[in-house]
């Protein structure tokens, strides 16, 4: 697909493909920042210095990361906004719906069933599942939960391509096992555990209590370095 600026960008080009997952995760917070940041909505141009500032990333690596989408900005202005928006989104295939099946409608799951900023970057969830009896029926943003066992055929029927994993940790690779079956192709994974998949499945994993004791040795770490920081409660 021709972007504006007539570059081919997109899924399956060559360009696409030769992307680093660093990369991408990082365009995909330059396009967050140009779409939705206050400073950023309604401008025409932006600069790399500023847009960097506002992403948290150095200059010269923004403007690395923006070569990959064969467009290097105009000297004294900057990149055009839409422009640079618009291929951000061709580059990382958000220009299209991606199909997503959840499994695990407890309090996270049901969080993300209805977080409307997934629709925004070009997610539609498209099927529930769970094995809880009094969950299984009831109703999610306008979505009926299915038992886990009706998954095989529900997920080729509704097209889902990726599937979101929150279920607790004795299920997690049973789903999993389900999605690769079914030839989900790309996972994302809540449980706190490391699951058996195929080569080619893609797999991000999010453990929330292992980001917050990361966030608990840094704070520690922090206070040790204090001058007369306070001494460390041990638990007994």
């Amino acid at each position: 697909m021709s972007s504006p600026s007539g570059a081919q960008v997109g899924p399956g080009t060559d360009r696409s493909r030769d992307i680093p997952d660093a990369t991408a995760a990082r365009l995909s917070r330059y396009h967050r920042v140009l779409t939705e940041h206050p400073s950023f909505v309604g401008r025409s141009s932006v600069r790399s210095a500023d847009l960097a500032g506002a992403a948290g990333v150095d200059a010269a690596l923004l403007r690395r990361d923006l070569s990959f989408l064969g467009t290097n900005g105009v000297r004294g202005v900057g990149y055009d906004t839409a422009t640079l928006a618009t291929l951000i989104t061709l580059a990382l295939g958000a220009h299209t719906a991606h199909r997503v099946a959840l499994f695990g409608v407890g309090h996270l799951g049901r969080a993300l069933a209805g977080y409307a900023g997934l629709a925004g970057q070009g997610f539609q969830v498209v099927a529930l599942f769970d094995h809880d009896p009094s969950v299984v029926g009831g109703t999610v943003n306008g979505l009926t939960v299915l038992d886990i066992d009706e998954a095989p055929a529900v997920l080729r029927s509704v097209g889902a391509t990726i599937g979101i994993i929150t279920t607790p940790v004795a299920a997690a690779q049973q789903v999993a096992d389900v999605l690769v079956a079914a030839g989900i192709g790309s996972v994302l994974n809540f449980a706190p555990l490391v699951l058996d998949l195929p080569e080619h499945v893609h797999l991000r994993q999010v453990d929330l209590a292992l980001e917050l004791q990361m966030l608990a040795f840094h704070e520690s770490r922090r206070v040790l370095e204090e001058p007369h920081g306070p001494t460390a409660q041990v638990p007994s």
